[in-house]
């Protein structure tokens, strides 16, 4: 039997994160893989997703390069060869991982892993004795009635992925970050677009105000949004699909060779025992304290299968957390409302904080600076005037409370705004901030200062 002092199941951003900080603090430490290191933002997510969306981004800056005086014939643009520079960046990510992993002296070991008993795994035929255990196991994409997922006519984010083939005709269910970027890159491929979205609005956490301005950015772009429509069937025929849907003037059927399911996660916990270990389920997703704890001591869960805040970045921060407070290092409470969200569509959506509507929902007494990138020298230049920053500020202490952007590259600028947040900044001290000029990053500055009546630019 292999005995450790750490085990992490599950090598996505939050368990290989956590594996090589405990390898870095000296702890015996072993992760446990049944698919591939990197876990699903690495392979089939975050990574490639981004590498996909910077090439739909090129092919529309050449197909529109007549903006800046320059023409462009003939134009050919090879979706197969995108896909596989996706995969290439994967690749070399992959195996840097696994580099990091050896360097910290962390055992690999491919396998399920099955609790066995409360710090005992059972991976393939050996057992492992761990004195901690970490879960890390993740999520997958879930589907709705109906609408079964055979990677050929309905795909997920799994499948499409790695599809080398753009759709004619594709409908996308579910208008969150995964639906709108892909979404954005079909579209950009030439592909007739279609998302079908449950809620009032895309993105339907990110505050109302950007979420009207992506909304009419995409369909600007040619990307038909349906918002606050319900899906309710769907009927194949051959390698095509009718999706049927209501909406609030009558039910209309939506005609497709792709049907992309993103509605959403479920937890992987079939199969992992967690009761043995004293944990419980809550709709699937393992029942955690504030401590990441499950119900016995020494045994933690992190990342999308805790259902807390299904984020990479996330999950790595409680890695890290968990890590360090087993080796005894000093650390930070993790703070959910300071985590930032980032939607990478064109143009972006970023966000940190409570919106709006949530501060009023609280009755908090708040001020809000707005300042528009149509006022934004840099944004001018670059041609990418459609976006604006918005900020959330307590009317009596200065706190900030939220920041939301929507524009050319905003998810760049949430550092500045999660800095302020860990270093309890307040709307004065981000209005002294002086930012270099021209760069986009002034719209942070001239909203904040919107907000205390200070604005100079607006």
């Amino acid at each position: 039997m292999a005995t450790y002092d750490l085990t992490v199941v599950g090598a996505g951003p939050g368990g290989y994160v956590a594996a090589i900080r405990a390898g870095q603090l000296g702890m015996k430490a072993a992760i446990v893989e049944r698919e591939f290191i990197g876990g699903v933002c690495l392979n089939i997510g975050c990574i490639p997703s981004k590498a996909l969306i910077r090439n739909a981004e090129v092919l529309s800056l050449v197909n529109n390069a007549g903006d800046y005086g320059i023409a462009v014939d003939g134009v050919k643009a090879d979706y197969g060869q995108a896909v596989s520079r996706s995969r290439s960046i994967v690749d070399r990510l992959t195996k840097g991982v696994g580099s990091l992993l050896r360097r910290s002296k962390v055992d690999i070991i491919n396998g399920t892993a099955t609790f066995v008993g409360p710090h005992t795994l059972s991976v393939a035929d050996q057992h492992i004795e761990s004195r901690n255990i970490i879960v890390a196991t993740g999520a997958r994409p879930r589907s709705l009635p109906g609408f079964d997922i055979d990677g050929e006519l309905v795909m997920s984010y799994r499948e499409a992925i790695v599809s080398t083939k753009v759709p004619g005709e594709v409908v996308v269910i579910g208008g969150g970050a995964i639906g709108v970027e892909f979404a954005y890159v079909y579209n950009a491929y030439g592909a007739k677009v279609t998302i079908v979205e449950y809620e009032k609005s895309l993105l339907p956490k990110e505050d109302e105000e950007v979420t009207k301005l992506l909304t009419r950015a995409l369909q600007k772009q040619g990307i038909a949004v349906m918002a606050g429509t319900k899906v309710v069937g769907m009927k194949r025929d051959g390698k095509t699909a009718t999706v049927e849907v209501e909406t609030p003037d009558g039910k209309r059927g939506l005609r497709a060779d792709r049907v992309l399911m993103a509605v959403g996660i479920q937890p992987n916990t079939e199969g992992l025992g967690i009761e043995k270990a004293g944990g419980t389920l809550d709709r699937g997703f393992i029942k955690v304290d504030r401590e990441l704890k499950i119900n016995n001591d020494g045994v933690y869960a992190i990342g999308d299968v805790t259902g807390i805040m299904p984020l990479a970045h996330v999950a790595s921060a409680q890695g890290v957390y968990v890590v360090e407070k087993l080796a005894g290092e000093q650390v930070a409470r993790l703070d959910y409302d300071a985590m930032p969200r980032a939607t990478y569509c064109n143009p972006q959506v970023a966000s940190i904080g409570i919106t709006e509507q949530e501060a009023k929902a609280k009755g908090l007494d708040v001020k809000i600076g707005k300042f528009p990138f149509v006022a934004n020298g840099k944004a001018l230049a670059v041609n990418d005037r459609d976006g604006l920053a918005k900020v959330i500020v307590d009317a009596s202490t200065g706190e900030l409370l939220g920041a939301h952007f929507i524009g050319h590259e905003v998810t760049e600028m949430l550092g500045e705004f999660s800095l302020a947040r860990v270093m309890e900044g307040t709307s004065f001290e981000i209005g002294s901030v002086v930012n270099a000029h021209p760069t986009i990053s002034e719209a942070i500055k001239e909203a904040v200062l919107a907000a205390e009546g200070r604005a100079v630019n607006i």
